[in-house]
């Protein structure tokens, strides 16, 4: 009998990866809603539970998992933050996730809102698309000769480095943990962060949501940065307060902002809202502004990334049903014994 999979908060993309690699192994069981405590019931026989970085797999969820036989987590993101590891040890549940499914989808993603943003091509193409072809109010800049800030130098945060050294910027890095050797290699300085906010016109975040970086950009930091700074952030929602930095895009201390990811997007990203009003005030304001562009959390979404996810995921799901290893670097609660 194949394992059984109950999946979570699964799209029309997850069903198509999912199934193209593991329906032969797997019986997956697809829901369109998040798993949270109250629906935790729905997994009864099932294995494992695949989750996304939305789903609230707090301890009174892991409780209930457990109670139904559910003996692995398997998240299909790089983000844990709504998972309770703590509980999920103590409980004996296995917790996986895909920690660098395509550094280049995300590194691009980020270049691409900035070009947009920049160089105002979404609003010359819904010009165009209503016959107006003026240039007026479309004056944009050159990257090459600007300096960008890149925070967090993992796989993600090296691409991003490496794709601006590309366009002749100069390219500062600020991680505690990055590799001296490939900053040398390509031309990246590695500063610390009062020196970055300082002097940099650019700042892109590619960092994981931890105590210590939870609103990373605040007022504080955002006074210390240089007037007109451009914001890109790709990583967690929560590294931007988004109160401080709308007084910050008001007083013309942020010059433009790109957001793939919001502090309070679990409401709101990834559902259709169209002929609704948005009832999420802070959003609202933000959108009006027209040197901010929102994408809804799709910096991942390429064909190579949704691969790698199915991949990596249904291997470990396979791993651990066959008494195997699990993929190195993916397993943050480990099997017991």
């Amino acid at each position: 009998m194949k394992p059984r999979v109950a999946f979570f908060d699964a799209k029309s993309y997850d069903r198509e990866y999912f199934d193209r690699v593991g329906r032969d192994w797997l019986d997956f069981n697809y829901h369109r809603f998040a798993l949270d405590t109250e629906i935790a019931g729905v997994v009864a026989d099932a294995f494992a539970v695949c989750c996304f970085v939305h789903d609230r797999v707090d301890r009174a969820c892991l409780e209930a998992l457990k109670s139904h036989g559910v003996r692995l987590v398997a998240m299909r993101c790089a983000g844990f933050n709504g998972v309770d590891l703590e509980a999920a040890r103590e409980l004996g549940i296995v917790v996986t996730r895909v920690p660098a499914y395509s550094p280049n989808a995300v590194a691009e993603h980020a270049v691409a809102m900035l070009l947009t943003l920049v160089r105002n091509t979404h609003r010359a193409y819904n010009r165009i698309r209503d016959h107006n072809f003026s240039l007026a109010g479309l004056v944009g800049f050159d990257i090459a000769g600007k300096t960008v800030g890149v925070i967090g130098c993992g796989k993600i945060g090296q691409k991003a480095a490496q794709i601006f050294r590309g366009f002749e910027a100069r390219v500062l890095a600020h991680d505690p943990a990055a590799d001296p050797a490939w900053a040398t290699q390509h031309g990246v300085e590695l500063v610390d962060l009062p020196t970055l906010w300082r002097e940099c016109d650019i700042l892109t975040l590619h960092v994981p949501l931890f105590p210590e970086t939870e609103y990373l950009i605040r007022a504080e930091t955002l006074a210390a940065m240089k007037r007109g700074v451009i914001i890109i952030n790709t990583s967690r929602g929560k590294l931007v307060k988004t109160d401080d930095l709308i007084t910050a895009l008001r007083s013309g201390q942020v010059g433009g902002v790109c957001l793939d990811v919001y502090e309070e997007e679990d409401e709101v990203f990834y559902s259709d809202h169209s002929g609704q009003i948005l009832d999420d005030e802070t959003l609202a304001l933000l959108l009006t502004f027209p040197n901010v562009l929102v994408t809804s959390h799709q910096a991942f979404l390429t064909r190579e990334a949704l691969l790698e996810i199915a991949t990596t995921t249904v291997e470990n799901i396979l791993a651990l049903a066959g008494g195997r290893p699990l993929l190195p670097g993916t397993v943050l609660v480990e099997p017991a014994g």
